[in-house]
């Protein structure tokens, strides 16, 4: 019990300390779990954050759902996720009843212009530290500028680039059989 306890009150300090969207919980993730916690690798991060990404839903509540299951199964990943929905669920409900008032505010609207900014440059962070964890061959960058191309220039669909690119990574990383040098024969 005391595990779950944890893992709520550390996916709601996620949830409150994330602003911006899915991009910008990389980051909180990696302080809150990789390097204070210790719970998760950068590497198990991004494979859920990539299954995440591909599966229905906000990135941000299937990454947490993927990384409580991970620490306490089916009941750890109910846990992480009513953490990380809390902060939002509170400050979604005051926004509702107070800031509607105040939004047009010069004050108000600069104030958000200036956490855009922030958030910015967090995902910007987070997206060098991708580049480096994830770019150790040729395969990688090629397929990354591959997918950049689509998208930009042709608009293609991200579900269309997601799923090509996971075949083409697939084809390109999969182990290479053991060509007759294995003791074990095909049956």
């Amino acid at each position: 019990m005391k595990e779950l306890a944890e893992l709520f009150f550390v996916f709601a300090r996620i949830g409150a300390l994330t602003y911006g969207g899915g991009y910008a919980i990389l980051p909180v993730l990696e302080k809150e779990l990789i390097i204070k916690k210790k719970w998760i690798t950068m590497e198990e991060v991004m494979d859920y954050y990539t299954i995440g990404q591909v599966t229905p839903g906000v990135i941000a509540v299937n990454t947490a759902t993927f990384i409580g299951y991970k620490r306490k199964g089916i009941a750890g990943g109910i846990i992480a996720t009513l953490g990380l929905i809390f902060p939002s669920f509170i400050l979604i409900s005051f926004v509702a009843v107070f800031l509607t008032n105040y939004a047009e505010i010069p004050a108000v609207r600069h104030a958000f212009g200036g956490i855009r900014i922030a958030v910015g440059a967090l995902i910007a962070d987070t997206i060098f530290k991708m580049i480096k964890g994830i770019f150790k061959d040729f395969k990688a960058p090629a397929i990354f500028v591959i997918v950049l191309g689509l998208s930009a220039v042709l608009s293609a669909s991200p579900v269309l680039l997601v799923t090509a690119a996971g075949a083409a990574g697939f084809l390109l990383y999969r182990p290479k059989k053991d060509r007759g040098n294995s003791a074990e024969k095909p049956l």
